[in-house]
């Protein structure tokens, strides 16, 4: 089988270069494209030559749908508009679309949701093995212990991150409401300010950090009067993420068109 033929959007990025240097080190797949915006200085450049690999005659293209149409897959940690319209392009060309981005409306999941009718499309709000392992621990724990214990979720996160909470910190709030049979939206209390009076019981909080070049930490908490429980995961370098992409990037080969997530990817479904 030849390998798998990965274009990377928002290829000069930080997450983009990262993820040119995971596939040129991972067996199986190799980098054929990548795009960023055309007012982007980079547009022409050699991809792999700015994530510090030998220059292979691959330049920074505009052209986004060309890229989609030579790709096996597109790997795209954007941000939530262009991950729409990538998804409209993944459904018309039939390409894998491995989507790293948060942040999304709920009308805007609901676009790339459709599109998996006609390409397969895996999502991740994090792209680690280690998160996917908190989130399913958030779910089992949530479902064995009752409402005496208050569930948070605390996260923290560089300076430059845009949206709040984390979508993994959201992940992780969705899987310990999976696990009490609750609905999410209903009892998700995202901020709190001045008099807010006492915590409703059942809620599952967020407390949001950022500052620094923090590139990730999650902590869930489940506590009661006189004990606490506290998972936490915390990544020391954006790597995880790009593994895990090209990770899901070469599940996804010969699987039907469809919504995926990477709960299937490690296989850590139910």
């Amino acid at each position: 089988m030849s390998d798998l033929r990965i274009g990377i959007v928002g290829c000069a990025g930080r997450m983009g270069r990262m993820l040119v240097n995971q596939v040129s080190q991972t067996a199986g797949c190799q980098i054929c494209g990548g795009t960023e915006p055309a007012s982007s200085d980079f547009i022409g450049q050699d991809i792999m030559a700015l994530a510090g690999l030998d220059a292979a005659g691959i330049c920074v293209s505009d052209d986004t749908n060309s890229l989609f149409q030579q790709s096996d897959a597109v790997i795209d940690f954007t941000t939530p508009t262009v991950s729409v319209a990538n998804a409209k392009l993944a459904a018309k060309h039939h390409t894998i679309h491995v989507i790293g981005t948060t942040g999304l409306s709920n009308s805007e999941q609901a676009e790339i949701t459709a599109c998996g009718n006609d390409a397969v499309i895996v999502q991740g709000a994090n792209m680690s093995l280690g998160v996917n392992l908190l989130a399913q621990m958030t779910k089992k724990i949530a479902a064995l212990l009752d409402d005496d214990f208050d569930i948070e979720v605390l996260e923290m996160h560089h300076h430059h991150k845009v949206d709040a909470p984390s979508g993994t910190a959201l992940l992780l709030g969705k899987a310990a409401a999976e696990g009490r049979d609750v609905d999410h939206d209903t009892v998700a209390d995202r901020g709190r300010d001045g008099i807010t009076g006492a915590r409703k019981k059942g809620d599952i909080g967020y407390a949001v950090l950022r500052g620094g070049n923090v590139v990730g930490e999650h902590t869930v908490m489940f506590a009661a009067d006189n004990e606490r429980i506290e998972i936490t995961h915390k990544a020391g370098d954006r790597s995880i993420f790009a593994r895990g992409a090209v990770r899901a990037a070469l599940w996804a080969q010969g699987k039907p068109a469809g919504n995926y997530d990477m709960m299937d990817v490690l296989g850590l479904g139910d």
